[in-house]
């Protein structure tokens, strides 16, 4: 009887090291290819997304190497062992974190850029509404906020100018090695 529970256990552990190594290894795959796909679109010079497309790589990376490091806690007999992998999980948790905060503040940024262009089209594309009633009442044709949307226009205008210098001052400088704007393209 002490034989069998002891190959069970022989057995137990390789499958949980097997599974460990796989998930590792997904983790790793996983990262590497998200990185190369990230640098084929960057040569390209196809940059839309690189950065939250490469920051969600690395998020899930990392939580395929945190489930690898969850599991082979299944197995740890010494409490050694046992504090270094807790320091390893939290140090991976907290870069998840850190991550995914990243990914959150990349996506409203790409969803105020969108909201500010789509502005910008509108007020280019808009023709100007002929006032026949005088100057402070609204023209006749006009649409309700007509006078409200040229204030938001405007202000979209320069919002989006404004973002475009932050975005020329953070990304444009080499020694970041971010991606160049879209007006050097």
């Amino acid at each position: 009887m002490a034989e069998m529970i002891e190959s069970m256990e022989m057995i137990f552990k390789y499958l949980v090291e097997l599974c460990t190594t796989g998930l590792e290894l997904a983790g790793i795959i996983v990262l590497v290819s998200t990185a190369f796909i990230c640098f084929v679109k960057w040569l390209r010079r196809d940059r839309e997304n690189i950065r939250l497309d490469l920051a969600q790589g690395i998020a899930l990376a990392l939580e395929f190497k945190m489930g690898g490091e969850v599991l082979r806690t299944v197995v740890v007999r010494e409490m050694g062992e046992l504090l270094v992998l807790g320091a390893i999980i939290l140090l991976r948790a907290a870069m998840t974190f850190l991550i995914h905060w990243e990914i959150v503040n990349e996506k409203k940024e790409m969803k105020e850029e969108a909201k500010a262009r789509a502005a910008i089209a509108r007020a280019r594309d808009r023709k100007p509404v002929k006032n026949t009633q005088g100057k402070n009442k609204p023209p006749v044709n006009a649409p309700k906020d007509a006078e409200t949307d040229t204030e938001n226009d405007e202000d979209a205008a320069d919002y989006y100018h404004e973002m475009e210098m932050t975005y020329e001052d953070n990304f444009r400088r080499p020694s970041l090695g971010r991606h160049t704007s879209h007006n050097e393209e």
